[in-house]
């Protein structure tokens, strides 16, 4: 019923900047949150960003200030804007949706098939 389409990420120098974008397509009434987790090699998925309906959002605490995540609601997608990265947020990035597929209030929770960034000199 839906899909999450990403885009972005890949090599990028320490310092350098990365945007990537989520689209949400399909059977879309409303998005409840948009949002991106990321899994470090070795470690376990950790929340980055996430951005709800009312435009509140939710940033972790080790890419506050250098992450930003914004939407467009009428293209139903979502980015990340990251600045001055490290080589600590080299993970795969990965979408992630609560979306509200009718009025009746049936939802959708599902994730993108992860894209690799990878800060390194």
């Amino acid at each position: 019923q839906v899909q999450l389409v990403e885009s972005g990420g890949g090599l990028v120098q320490p310092g350098g900047s990365l945007i990537l974008s989520c689209a949400a397509v399909g059977k879309i009434f409303s998005i409840n949150y948009m949002g991106w987790y990321r899994r470090p090699p070795g470690k376990q998925r950790e929340l980055v960003a996430v951005i709800h309906s009312g435009s509140a959002t939710d940033v972790a605490d080790s890419v506050k200030g250098r992450f930003t995540i914004s939407m467009d609601s009428a293209k139903n997608t979502v980015f990340l804007q990251g600045n001055s990265l490290k080589p600590e947020d080299t993970a795969v990035y990965y979408c992630n949706a609560l979306i509200l597929l009718d009025p009746g209030r049936n939802t959708w929770h599902g994730w993108g098939q992860g894209t690799q960034v990878t800060v390194s000199s």
